[in-house]
Parts: structure tokens; sequence; C-alpha cells
């Protein structure tokens, strides 16, 4: 049962975050190739950061083409859609959240499943969520929206903690998955809504807007 949500939640999570992905490359006028490498880059990014840190080689991409083809679908959606959606785009953030939830989840979850230990399971869920995300911003020659953006990396690593927690209960492996999903979402939408941000240091003379 697990695995088999586990697979769901990575195929989902994959075209979520590859449809986030080639919406930023239409948005940097990019060509249909370059809305592809961006669809592929938040869609897998993260996953092949994670399998790397856990061992678990070839990365799964590799082995599975399904993924590739996910976020074939999702770029070439995007691409030929944008004309007439592109106003539409807001919508993004919730979709955005909601694979940030999900790829935080199971990326607590495969770190579980080898035996590492909880700070291992914290850092794989971060980096499943947020990995694709930095490549993207660093290709777009962009400052890492994880570090400027309102409680993005921040509700990747609350709902760590919350796994790592609700793993030493008597919660069934589903409800955990769920339930850490669920929180990451909430807490993302939460802070965005709310402008929500970590306190940045400040330079002696620089004003509040500076």
């Amino acid at each position: 049962m697990q695995s088999g949500l586990l697979y769901f939640f990575d195929i989902f999570g994959t075209f979520i975050f590859a449809t986030t992905g080639a919406v930023k490359g239409v948005k940097n006028r990019l060509d249909f190739l370059g809305v592809i490498v961006f669809a592929m880059t938040v869609g897998c990014a993260g996953g092949m950061l994670r399998d790397v840190l856990l061992g678990a080689t070839p990365v799964n991409f590799f082995n599975h083409p399904i993924y590739l083809i996910v976020c074939i679908i999702a770029g070439i959606l995007v691409f030929f859609l944008s004309s007439r959606a592109i106003g539409t785009w807001s919508i993004l953030i919730y979709c955005d959240a909601i694979g940030l939830g999900v790829f935080t989840a199971i990326g607590c979850a495969k770190a579980q499943s080898v035996g590492v230990g909880a700070v291992g399971i914290a850092i794989s869920g971060i980096f499943t969520a947020v990995g694709g995300g930095v490549l993207r911003d660093v290709f777009a020659k962009e400052i890492p929206m994880v570090f400027t953006s309102d409680f993005y990396a921040s509700a990747s690593i609350l709902g760590s903690v919350l796994y790592i927690c609700l793993s030493k209960s008597t919660l069934s492996s589903t409800v955990i998955l769920w339930l850490t999903a669920i929180v990451v979402i909430i807490a993302r939408i939460i802070g965005y809504k709310c402008h929500l941000k970590l306190p940045v240091a400040r330079l002696r003379g620089e004003g509040k807007d500076d």
C-alpha cells in the first residue's frame, strides 16, 4: 500500500512541479526546448539529489522513463496553452504548494525506508521539495526563491519535522504521508496569503524598505 501511494505521490508531484517549472520558462521567454528543460529541472532535480544523497543509484529518474514523459507532457501543455491561460497562472501558487507538500512527504518517506536517522529524513524531505526550484532559479540567473520567498523552505522544514515526530507514533505510514503533505500545503498557502517572512539582516544605515 505504501509503495503504491509513494509512487502516486511521486508522479503527481513531478507533474505539478514540472508545470511550475515550465511556466517559469514561459515567463522568461524561453523557446520550446528551454521550457521543457525547465519542466524537467523542477520536476526531477530534487528527487535526483535525494537519491544521490541516499545512495540510491542509478537515480530513479534514469530507471523509470515515466518521470521524463510526465515532465515533457507538462512542458508541452504549458508551452502551447500559455498564450490563452497566461493571465490565470496565479493558480500555480496553489499547485506549487501541493507539489511542495507532496515532495516533502515522499522525500521523508524514502529516507526512512532506507533506514537513515532523523537528520537524514529531514534533509531528504527538504532537498526533494526545494532542490529543483533552486536549480531552476540558478538557470534563470535569479536568487533562489527558497532564500527570499515567504515561508517556502520553512514550510518544508516544518513538514519534515512533523513527519519525524509522527513516525514515532502508532499512526499508519499512509496517514503520516497525508498529514505531512497537508500541513506543508496549508503552511505554504498561509505564508503566501499572510506575507509571512523570516527576518532579514540589515546593514547599518539601511532603511526598512531598502
